[in-house]
């Protein structure tokens, strides 16, 4: 996912006995009184089943979008779950436990067929919207049409579905344009429980990818279209009470909820609230003070609350310090010149200094310097380095750097950098790569945009790029799902470069890694699969489109009054937001 912040681990405990053994499993606490740092990455802290009371949430910007079929955001994709449920989702635990698949909406895992082509999946039966209306396969249907195929009006999320669909060379045109009314010949739904997907070529890990919010249902008659953001019809525990975008929202209990129809979901606070735009230094007091119980961002705490928190053992021991799957770097855009030539992209992986970049995200404690494009807790990664870089005490050794950049003969040049503007360690890092430009003659200056923004309007828009002379962008990609292919397909493939909304920030299209990777997924051998996602990340670092800076880890602060605290690198190394609880 454009999981950047960053796409938590699922606290969906489904009894008492799996509650208690979370935390026996390395320093979780049920009674919330002794719980120690990263408690939460081995087990569940606070562990509670009470009922009642306001949820509180903030964040530092706002949500491109809380349509679960338009969005991108590892976040998103965690908090959705409380109004919307996909087809499958991740079990419970903390750190990599939580990693594995489980039904939600459909009754169990989908069954193959046809080689990997053809998968079938049956949703619960008596599973009711707010309204009370119930929930069909038509409608898991229909989002996704509305989502992979009406990119035009629905452009944010991921496009897997509209690449190995049938219906993709069909030139099926979405919902909002298609005439007939029929719909994907490619999804199957021969009653109102069923749903069968006809692909154009075996997909191994198809279980993973319907995990997405992208097959959360949509009744057609509900849907606005971009708008739907605004008032999500919930399948899920909880549902929109109010909204006002930019400010603040609030969810409360859904009545049509049922526990017979839903193992993972507890519905704990009767109300959820989210305020958005709060400077991140308020939302660490909050958190400190207990005025509110999670960042939803869960993109850590600022490098100020950071050092206060780090030399108080009492403020540590109320911190996770977790890895999840994500990589910070810098995406040069191989569109634009002189970024097209790859001995001018080989001279900027030289020249950035990654231990100055480092210092500005936060230091170690923040991530070790990567080398690769896979994170080191992703299957199939493998140690390498193929721009080592030397340093003569301090100073970055740019013979290599400068070498390169004589090789691409492009002189003194002038290119922008973007960064997101409520990301000041991103902004920070940024600074620091301008400053290491600089010295091979890169004069670079930093464009800064909001997170809800970034990706719809500048960084993942290809003409935006191109028109503003935009060579570098900042970055934090985190796995769509937990394997190679979900960490490497949306960042490396040529096939996800769209018009807007795009996460191949480098746009770059190199058949070899298209074809590793389409061949890879359909591999129903998952060492050789993996086997080929390590070959990619050689070969995406010979091209140099990125720059890998640090395998991020985040630090984030338990609220003392929250429950069922667990991070896990599913959702990013985030708290899991869908059975959290507030003591009263």
């Amino acid at each position: 996912m454009r999981r950047s912040a960053p796409v938590a681990a699922i606290a969906a405990i489904t009894s008492t006995g799996l509650l208690l053994a979370g935390c026996s499993g390395g320093g979780g606490s049920s009674s919330g009184g002794s719980a120690k740092a990263n408690a939460a990455t081995q087990g569940i802290v606070n562990a509670s089943d009470e009922k009642g009371g306001t949820l509180n949430y903030e964040m530092s910007d706002a949500p491109e979008s809380f349509d679960p079929g338009n969005t991108y955001y590892a976040f998103v994709y965690n908090f959705s779950r409380l109004y919307a449920r996909s087809l499958t989702t991740f079990k419970p635990g903390p750190g990599p436990k939580g990693n594995e698949l489980t039904p939600d909406l459909a009754e169990s895992m989908g069954k193959p067929s046809d080689g990997g082509k053809t998968w079938t999946y049956k949703i619960r039966k008596g599973v009711k919207y707010e309204d009370g209306s119930a929930v069909t396969s038509q409608d898991v249907k229909y989002a996704i049409e509305r989502s992979n195929f009406a990119r035009d009006t629905l452009s944010l999320g991921p496009n897997y579905f509209q690449q190995f669909l049938e219906d993709n060379e069909d030139g099926y045109k979405g919902p909002y344009k298609d005439k007939s009314k029929e719909g994907l010949k490619s999804i199957e739904t021969p009653d109102e429980q069923t749903l069968i997907f006809h692909l154009k070529k075996p997909f191994a890990e198809f279980d993973y990818l319907v995990s997405a919010p992208q097959t959360a249902p949509v009744p057609q008659a509900k849907d606005k279209g971009a708008d739907y953001t605004k008032s999500v019809l919930s399948s899920g525990s909880y549902k929109f009470e109010s909204y006002e975008e930019g400010k603040q929202l609030t969810l409360v209990r859904n009545p049509q909820w049922s526990a017979a129809t839903d193992p993972l979901r507890k519905q704990l606070p009767e109300k959820i609230t989210l305020k958005l735009k709060v400077a991140q230094s308020t939302i660490d007091k909050d958190l400190k003070s207990g005025a509110t119980n999670l960042d939803l961002a869960g993109k850590g705490v600022d490098a100020q609350t950071q050092a206060q928190l780090l030399t108080n053992s009492k403020d540590k021991d109320n911190t996770d310090n977790a890895l999840g799957q994500r990589l910070s770097y810098t995406a040069i855009n191989t569109q634009v010149k002189p970024f097209d030539n790859v001995e001018c992209r080989k001279a900027v992986e030289y020249a950035i200094d990654k231990k100055a970049v480092q210092t500005a995200l936060g230091g170690p404690i923040r991530g070790d310097i990567a080398s690769t494009v896979l994170p080191t807790d992703i299957d199939g990664y493998q140690k390498f380095d193929l721009y080592p870089q030397k340093y003569s005490g301090d100073a970055l050794d740019l013979t290599e750097a400068k070498k390169h950049w004589d090789a691409c003969g492009a002189g003194k040049i002038s290119t922008t950098i973007l960064a997101r503007s409520d990301r000041q360690e991103e902004v920070d890092a940024a600074t620091s790569v301008i400053d290491s430009l600089k010295k091979i003659g890169i004069n670079a200056k930093i464009q800064q945009y909001p997170s809800s923004k970034y990706f719809s309007d500048y960084a993942g828009v290809p003409e935006f790029t191109k028109q503003n002379n935009v060579g570098l962008m900042m970055m934090q990609w985190g796995a769509d799902f937990p394997t190679g292919y979900g960490y490497l397909q949306q960042i490396l493939n040529g096939k996800a470069i769209g018009t807007s909304g795009i996460s191949n920030l480098s746009q770059l299209d190199n058949p070899e890694i298209n074809n590793l990777l389409d061949t890879a997924i359909a591999n129903t051998d998952k060492a050789a699969r993996e086997k080929a996602y390590a070959e990619v990340d050689k070969k995406a670092m010979e091209q140099a489109a990125i720059v890998p800076l640090t395998y991020f880890k985040v630090l984030n602060y338990r609220s003392p009054k929250a429950t069922n605290l667990v991070s896990t690198s599913a959702y990013s190394g985030q708290y899991d937001y869908l059975n959290v609880g507030v003591k009263k």
